[in-house]
């Protein structure tokens, strides 16, 4: 051992014992002659040895003066205590210790001879810093709080880390200012302040060697292995990216070694999901699960017995299985006792991590030694597993965000019904990337599904747009004709006289017909020949440039043109969809009520619906062709609910527009792709594509050998191709007719063949309005069954 390291620190330490010493000069001159004949004793013990009061630097003093420093100190390290309290002398801050307590070097003993004891809690970045702030408090009088718990950390015999709490008692010790030591200010102990990071400030204000440190102090331990390893379980637990993290397996099973005094510990987890009572693998580097052993995820009843199950489950208890190998004879080989046998485990503890009496997942912690985990020390659980809770629920949200970020990235917007598909793969895409594999979001399927389409088309909705644009384009050209006829009136410019000629011949143009670029040809002509004209017409001419004034008034500031009976169009188009769609979004929460299947709406000039139903689509709830048949009864209704809707909206429209419906029954079964692509559902394979054919093709087809559409304002086109469909459906039409939705007037047709596609029929069904009335009542395919049996 060498001489104490003091450069580059602002406190010169001295070990010293002038003022342990110093109260054993006042007891020899006092009156209680017991203690005035100890303290004597005690300094004629010390008397030949001057340098145990003055002072020294060489730790090796420590060694040769070891007896009289013994009985220098032993009123303060009770011999009567020495094998309970854990205590030894040392400098402050420095890994320097000296006649430790009994207890205290069967501490280190038990640690190795190889073992170095330090001091835990001082960054070293920050040690000149702490010397700093012990002057600045004990010396200049400014108050700072700079305390952090200091510990040690010392392996016991079996190489489980403790952790011992350090309690410094500086009575003994003196700060004494060198020559080097400055006057201190306020204002310099703010600048102080205000530079932790800068270490120069802090040795301007107050130098290397500044003052001398001179005693010892006495070091007070209590073992504090359990509280650090709480707060530990809580840090780790608490901290981001835990799962991905390198070594949070491994940091978490140290502390659960340390808080059970147990070394040979292994930790593990599973999740639970109650959609399918099944445990879940908790995908992380290293991440275990001994219940699950190798398996992705296992029901709950194959991977427990009735008893384990019953407390984790149920009762939401620990479940704690001293001796493995006992309880596999006794139970006949039976879960969970193989899986653990065959992994070596001789004793376990099953905790259930629960939250308000919902299960999330399950701690496990096993042992290869019998007996060490029991339902004795299981209770030691109830001061963390709050805080496993609280650290699973936090996980699980965040997992829940990035699941929907993924979707909402790979997917965008995904139907409630579809979700827990998307979310299955979302889930597989983050399990990929914590275990270091190249993610990919993969398309999502469901096979044997059956289409339903509809949509309520606004009809000649191309001619009403038309007719608008053409009406407000010779408005505009009109009241442009006015103000330059004026203005060659005045001036009889030729310009102008050229200027009207254009125009009205565009003005003839668009009277006879409206060409697909008209608009764009008079917009250009407006804005690149007229506006010049009348920009030189305003500031030349008052009465014209009135004129001008009223024609500007006239001129939508978005559009840059005359809008007027365009917008009566547009905003009608707007109407009907808003209230169209209103009508079905609404219904369709009572049809996924009924049973959950995949809808898309979407608006056009109209509204168009898609939906999906099947054993794939519904998840857990088993799938019954009833379902089909209710939802194409519930799809009838809602046709005529959407149809009445207009009816009674259509007095209020600044175009009363009319609206054709129609539907598609295809009876056979198919699949559905989504496409990452285009970020929407379609339907997979080349057979199947010849749905998306008739269903884009339809709303155009006609009666066979006439010129009639097949779809006409006031009645319902059901388009299929199977006498059983037919059949199906006008027994819903004659249910709905008693029921007020239907006229007597109902008509089969056959259809032209439309490209690709022959051999359709119709029904057209004309509907019953009811003016100023909504239909509340939904009817269900029982209600219809019902009908037929009265």
């Amino acid at each position: 051992m060498g001489k104490i390291y003091n450069e580059d620190f602002p406190l010169q330490r001295y070990i010293s014992f002038h003022k342990l010493l110093e109260e054993y000069d006042r007891m020899a001159e006092g009156e209680d002659e017991f203690l005035a004949q100890r303290a004597k004793y005690v300094l004629e013990v010390q008397e030949p040895y001057p340098e145990l009061r003055e002072g020294f630097t060489d730790v090796a003093l420590l060694k040769k003066h070891e007896k009289v420093i013994k009985i220098i100190l032993q009123d303060s390290f009770s011999s009567v205590l020495t094998r309970n309290e854990i205590k030894v002398a040392s400098l402050p801050y420095y890994d320097i210790t000296f006649n430790g307590s009994e207890r205290f070097e069967e501490i280190l003993a038990a640690a190795g001879e190889d073992f170095e004891l330090k001091v835990r809690g001082v960054p070293e970045e920050l040690s000149y810093i702490m010397g700093c702030t012990v002057i600045l408090n004990f010396y200049y009088g400014f108050k700072l709080d700079f305390k952090r718990p200091l510990y040690y950390d010392i392996p016991d015999g079996k190489g489980v880390m403790k952790h011992y709490r350090i309690l410094y008692n500086a009575d003994f010790i003196d700060l004494i200012p060198t020559d080097k030591a400055k006057e201190l200010t306020q204002a310099d102990v703010d600048e102080l302040l205000e530079n932790l990071d800068n270490i120069e400030v802090w040795k301007e204000k107050i130098p290397p060697g500044s003052f001398i440190s001179k005693g010892f102090v006495i070091s007070n331990m209590f073992d504090a292995t359990t509280e650090h390893a709480i707060s530990e379980i809580k840090s780790n637990l608490i901290s981001n990216d835990k799962r991905a993290g390198d070594d949070f397996v491994e940091n978490l099973q140290g502390i659960f070694r340390s808080f059970f005094n147990i070394l040979d510990i292994n930790v593990g987890f599973v999740t639970y999901n109650p959609n399918d009572n099944k445990f879940e693998k908790v995908h992380g580097k290293h991440m275990n699960s001994y219940l699950l052993h190798n398996k992705e995820m296992q029901s709950c009843s194959d991977a427990l017995c009735h008893g384990s199950y019953s407390k984790l489950l149920k009762e939401k208890k620990y479940f704690a299985i001293s001796n493995v190998d006992k309880y596999y004879e006794m139970s006949g080989g039976l879960a969970p006792y193989k899986g653990l046998k065959e992994q070596g485990i001789k004793s376990a503890i099953f905790a259930p991590i629960a939250n308000e009496g919902q299960l999330l997942g399950v701690l496990e912690l096993v042992s290869t030694n019998v007996n060490e985990l029991n339902t004795v020390n299981a209770q030691k659980l109830e001061d963390i597993m709050p805080f496993i809770v609280t650290a699973v629920l936090r996980s699980a949200a965040e997992e829940e965000n990035l699941i929907d970020a993924i979707i909402q990235h790979e997917c965008t917007t995904v139907h409630s019904s579809v979700y827990w598909k998307f979310r299955e793969e979302a889930k597989r895409f983050i399990d990929d990337q914590i275990d270091g594999k190249q993610p990919s979001f993969n398309e999502v399927v469901f096979k044997d599904v059956y289409p339903l389409y509809g949509q309520i088309d606004i009809k000649d909705s191309s001619q009403a747009r038309n007719s608008g644009i053409q009406k407000d384009l010779m408005i505009q050209l009109s009241t442009i004709n006015t103000i330059i006829s004026r203005a060659w009136e005045k001036y009889k410019l030729p310009i102008y006289e050229e200027l009207l000629y254009r125009i009205n011949n565009l003005l003839e143009e668009i009277k006879e017909v409206l060409n697909t670029n008209s608009e764009q040809a008079i917009f250009d002509f407006v804005k690149e020949e007229v506006l010049a004209v009348f920009d030189h017409l305003k500031a030349n001419d008052e009465e014209l440039k009135d004129l001008i004034a009223a024609y500007e008034e006239a001129i939508d500031s978005s559009t840059e043109s005359y809008y007027d009976h365009r917008k009566n169009y547009d905003e009608s188009v707007m109407r009907i969809n808003k209230e169209l769609a209103m009508v079905i979004d609404q219904r369709q929460e009572d049809a996924q009520e009924m049973f959950p299947h995949y809808f898309e709406r979407y608006k056009t000039d109209g509204v168009e619906h898609n939906m999906y139903i099947g054993d794939s689509i519904s998840g857990q709830l088993p799938f019954n062709p009833l379902y089909l048949s209710n939802l194409r009864l519930w799809q009838l209704q809602v046709m005529c609910e959407m149809e009445n809707t207009h009816y009674n909206l259509k007095p209020d429209l600044a175009v009363p527009l009319d609206v054709a419906s129609l539907m598609l029954v295809y009876s056979t079964s198919l699949s559905i792709r989504f496409r990452m692509d285009e970020k929407r559902f379609d339907v997979d394979g080349t057979y199947n594509a010849r749905y998306e054919v008739i269903k884009k093709r339809i709303d155009k087809s006609y009666i066979k050998g006439t010129n009639e559409r097949l779809t006409q304002p006031g009645k319902l086109s059901i388009v299929y191709s199977q006498k059983k469909d037919e059949l199906e459906y006008l027994r819903y039409i004659s249910f709905l007719k008693s029921k007020g939705y239907f006229t007597n007037n109902i008509e089969i047709v056959e259809l032209d063949g439309l490209q690709g596609v022959t051999g359709l029929k119709a029904i057209r069904a004309e509907i019953l309005y009811k003016k100023g009335e909504e239909t509340k009542q939904t009817y269900t395919y029982e209600d219809l069954m019902e009908e037929l049996k009265a």
